[in-house]
């Protein structure tokens, strides 16, 4: 029974569509209702938690010391790591991170990566032996859609909440001084993901719409406005005019989403 329901629910959701209208009352062009709450983890050096709709993602950052890549001596590390909390959705299971997890991981990495949002070149201590790490730890804990957008949100959030610590070097030694000073960055991406039902566009694909959807299309946008990362998804595909489409309306997005962060 909940099958049909669920199958009468979505043929309903590509019939508004193609009228330019959606289940949920927005325009096709229209995000959910987001909240951005900064500094919510106490023992991190930065978080955020970001409400898209329904969907809520929180990020805590950590910064701690390491070794420089081999290639890039002079620059600091980071990583990203995504987990779908079980309680957030029936389809996220307990273990190792899924394929789901690690795309997302590695969109939100690719978006603040590409966008040099970070100047790592300030997060190095000694040239090729030490350098601080950024770990950015992104927790999904109620998933209704559209994932990407809140995660690469809260991520760029809670970095521009995150502290660096105060240190010296002594005889090799790294010291930790008390107080803190602002992750150094220089760019702010942002990260706007669209969604095609038969031919027409969509922002902010919610839950039961991701269900329908042909393809996805996600963009990050540097502080120009300019495209630094784009990535496709699902089996469908774009016209070359859907694509041109789509980045002008991401682009329109991106600026809109960027004045809901703090700086």
């Amino acid at each position: 029974m909940s099958s049909l329901v669920t199958r009468v629910k979505l043929k309903q959701i590509e019939q508004l569509i193609e009228k330019g209208k959606r289940l949920d009352g927005r325009g096709l062009t229209d995000y959910r209702e987001i909240k951005i709450e900064q500094g919510v983890i106490e023992k991190a050096e930065g978080s955020a938690r970001v409400l898209m709709g329904k969907t809520e993602v929180l990020v805590g950052v950590k910064i701690e010391t390491g070794t420089p890549f081999p290639d890039t001596p002079d620059d600091g590390v980071m990583t990203v790591n995504a987990e779908l909390v079980p309680l957030a959705s029936p389809d996220f299971e307990p273990g190792p991170p899924d394929e789901n997890s690690i795309e997302l991981a590695r969109i939100v990495d690719r978006g603040i990566r590409e966008s040099h949002a970070i100047d790592t070149a300030k997060l190095c201590i000694t040239s090729g032996k030490k350098v601080f790490v950024v770990f950015v730890d992104v927790y999904v804990l109620n998933h209704d859609g559209n994932l990407i957008d809140a995660s690469a949100l809260a991520a760029v959030a809670a970095l521009m909440n995150t502290k660096m610590p105060n240190y010296e070097v002594k005889d090799d030694e790294v010291i930790i001084k008390q107080g803190y000073t602002p992750l150094p960055m220089t760019s702010h991406p942002i990260t706007v993901t669209l969604g095609k039902i038969n031919d027409k566009l969509i922002v902010d694909p919610w839950l039961e719409e991701e269900q329908v959807i042909d393809a996805r299309l996600t963009m990050a946008f540097n502080d120009d406005g300019n495209i630094c990362a784009i990535q496709k998804g699902c089996a469908g595909y774009f016209t070359q005019q859907q694509i041109l489409e789509g980045m002008k309306l991401a682009k329109e997005k991106a600026t809109e989403l960027r004045k809901k962060l703090k700086w």
